[in-house]
């Protein structure tokens, strides 16, 4: 099917496109991926606020393409502190404790990319770092990927 068929839909970018995105696009399909994390700062810059349970929002890969459409099944804020193992875990990148989960996602998070994204080149986290907690789950595959 070809990609027009989702333009009513937001996209759901993991990451910035290269390896992490395929990695994360890959979790999402095999179904190990069912929570991610933003900065809620992110959501700011882009003059949105945290998406709401229920939106579906299509899964583009690192070349742009879409390849699922996922439902959100809840959204929380928490401060970066307030991240429990479960959630780690449910990102579906092997993390097996929360300082893991946490200290990847700070290398990301203070990498250049985020850092130029958010126009601020000194950005860092700490504990009361306000994020948005989402899961999802998968309701379509697109192209190649088949049924959820």
């Amino acid at each position: 099917m070809d990609d027009a068929a989702y333009d009513h839909l937001p996209r759901a970018e993991f990451a910035f496109p290269g390896p992490l995105r395929d990695q994360l696009v890959g979790a999402v399909l095999d179904g190990s991926k069912t929570s991610t994390t933003g900065l809620v700062a992110g959501y700011a810059l882009l003059g949105e606020e945290v998406p709401p349970v229920g939106r579906r929002e299509a899964v583009v890969d690192s070349d742009g393409r879409v390849v699922a459409v996922i439902e959100l099944t809840e959204v929380r804020l928490v401060p970066l502190g307030g991240v429990d193992l479960a959630h780690a875990r449910d990102e579906g990148e092997g993390y097996g404790t929360v300082a893991a989960w946490r200290a990847g996602h700070e290398r990301f998070w203070h990498g250049a990319e985020v850092r130029e994204e958010l126009g601020d080149p000194d950005f860092t986290v700490d504990d009361t770092t306000p994020l948005g907690r989402r899961r999802s789950r998968v309701v379509e595959r697109v192209g190649r990927a088949g049924p959820p």
